[in-house]
């Protein structure tokens, strides 16, 4: 699925399996391999953008077993094909031999997926931003304006929470997926808002392309965002902590197969219109004290089609363009994270679509075989925003003083975030559904004035160890996390700018990651700016 990156041959080596580590200036511990695939290695595939020109020492992963795809004639499988004196038999018979025929075409380009792997405000904005400087095209493939992401720019600080945070890039091409939901008002709104913070959106009308199939967020669908929140406190003493900005009601919708699309608004508005009056009165008989102003939204629905128009494409052939047409870097920027996807997060306190990798195929109408690298933002400490299970939490002076010292706010809310130690049972938890290529370790630097930091490696229940994390949320709220303590370094790392440059007890920090992980750290950030992201290989 992956391409294998090349590395530096003066700072990398060869590494086999998943558990494999990039060579740093301290040595690195021995990992257990995985078994030699059991056929020979094909010839490595184009590898993007994400490769340095000249390098030559290959990484050579576990998870790139040849493939029925990418074996030669005489390496497929007998339900694919034949070895090659089956093949030569073919030939001899007169007519195409059956190798030949169940040849497939070739893959085509990759994308590069960014994903949060905790629960959201890890930083993936400054990776994405940092891809993005070489991309030609930027994707958002779930979530819709309940997304925040900041990207710092020459000092300007813009928020991005609908558009893809890559779109700042005045050469990148940004796509809307179908598996994204819209709400036309906010998605100009922000778009005006950071116009008027700098250069950044210079003609980014021009370079924001929509998905026909994307499901459009009405007013109404954040007004029952806001009803049914006030009704869970009522009725069970707690409510989710959701946004209000009507994300479940409109991926309800979705499911229903009530909801309607940017293909419906483009096309008979009279139609449409009655079909929004429908939903409408249906939200209504649920929700009497509802106030929905049927006429005055569909006035300003109609004022928005024809400024949309020339930005809406088929998706599905749109991607498939982007993919087998020229060679082209495209990267997805992952919204939210994985412990707030629908299927795999804390449920229910998660978001209302897939923030996982399947989402990206699911919401981008591209196959898994276009799957390059995926990239998993982790904070070198947790955060989380609202309520909901948080075991590794430091609900004392220590929380206060990551929140203080991290900023710990979020953007779209505006709330505290929760903040507690680095958990890795979470993390190695995110790295089974989404098979990280490599981590982006952000805001090291938040930790430089603890003495000693804590770093959760298993959890307990009833002083029993569980080699999972839990589905259920009673059981995750009984959690007993054990922590492994490592030695602070109680020095300033802002400035530096290379792995050698941080205190050795920052690169044991590192080292220790990626060992429990066992995926190497790409990126290291130590600071706002794009400059203060280490980059390691």
């Amino acid at each position: 699925m992956l391409p294998d990156p090349i590395l530096s041959s003066a700072s990398s080596q060869s590494i086999v399996g998943s558990t494999r580590l990039p060579t740093h200036p301290h040595p690195p511990s021995p990992c257990t391999p995985l078994p030699s695939p059991p056929h020979p290695a094909p010839p490595l595939p184009s590898l993007g953008f994400i490769a340095e020109a000249g390098s030559s020492a290959v990484r050579q992963s576990a998870r790139h077993e040849p493939s029925q795809t990418d074996r030669g004639p005489a390496e497929m499988s007998e339900s694919g094909s034949q070895d090659a004196t089956g093949a030569a038999a073919g030939a001899s018979n007169g007519g195409d031999s059956p190798t030949k025929r169940a040849r497939r075409p070739s893959v085509g380009n990759k994308v590069t997926v960014v994903l949060g792997a905790q629960w959201g405000d890890e930083g993936k904005g400054k990776v994405v931003d940092l891809l993005a400087q070489d991309a030609d095209m930027v994707c958002r493939c779930q979530g819709g304006n309940n997304a925040g992401h900041t990207v710092v720019v020459d000092s300007v600080e813009y928020d991005f929470h609908l558009l893809p945070s890559g779109i700042i890039n005045p050469k990148v091409t940004a796509f809307i997926g179908n598996g994204v939901v819209i709400h036309l008002p906010g998605l100009f709104e922000e778009a005006e808002k950071n116009e008027r913070k700098g250069n950044g959106l210079k003609d980014w009308e021009k370079r924001l392309v929509i998905s026909d199939r994307a499901h459009i967020v009405f007013d109404f669908h954040q007004a029952v965002d806001g009803v049914q929140e006030q009704q869970r406190q009522e009725q069970a003493g707690k409510n989710l902590g959701t946004t209000k900005k009507g994300i479940g009601p409109v991926y309800s919708a979705k499911a229903a197969r009530s909801g309607l699309r940017i293909c419906d608004l483009l096309a008979d508005f009279t139609q449409f219109s009655e079909r929004y009056k429908v939903l409408a009165r249906q939200y209504k008989s649920m929700y009497p004290t509802l106030e929905i102003d049927i006429e005055g939204e569909l006035l300003k629905l109609k004022d928005y089609v024809e400024r949309i128009k020339p930005m809406v494409r088929d998706g599905v052939h749109y991607m498939y363009e982007a993919l087998h047409g020229p060679p082209k870097k495209i990267l997805v920027e992952g919204a939210n994270a994985a412990l707030l996807d629908i299927d795999f997060g804390t449920y229910p306190f998660v978001t209302s679509s897939n923030c996982t990798v399947g989402g990206v195929c699911t919401g981008l109408g591209m196959p898994p075989q276009n799957v390059g690298e995926v990239y998993g933002v982790v904070k070198a400490y947790t955060t989380r925003v609202g309520i909901g299970a948080f075991p590794s939490e430091q609900s004392n002076e220590i929380g206060e003083l990551l929140q203080t010292r991290g900023k710990e706010v979020g953007v779209t809310t505006g709330r505290k975030r929760r903040c507690g130690w680095l958990d890795l049972v979470l993390i190695k938890y995110a790295h089974m559904i989404n098979g990280f290529t490599a981590l982006a370790l952000t805001k090291l630097d938040i930790l430089d004035v603890f003495p000693e930091i804590k770093v959760g490696v298993a959890y307990k229940v009833d002083n029993q160890t569980i080699p999972h994390f839990p589905a259920n949320q009673e059981l995750l709220q009984r959690i007993e996390v054990d922590y492994e303590t490592l030695p602070g370094w109680n020095s300033d790392t802002s400035a530096a700018r290379s792995f050698e440059e941080l205190p050795e007890n920052a690169q044991k920090y590192v080292h220790f990651i990626e060992e429990h992980v066992g995926v190497p750290v790409k990126w290291i950030g130590v600071g706002k700016s794009r400059e203060s992201m280490i980059q390691l290989f």
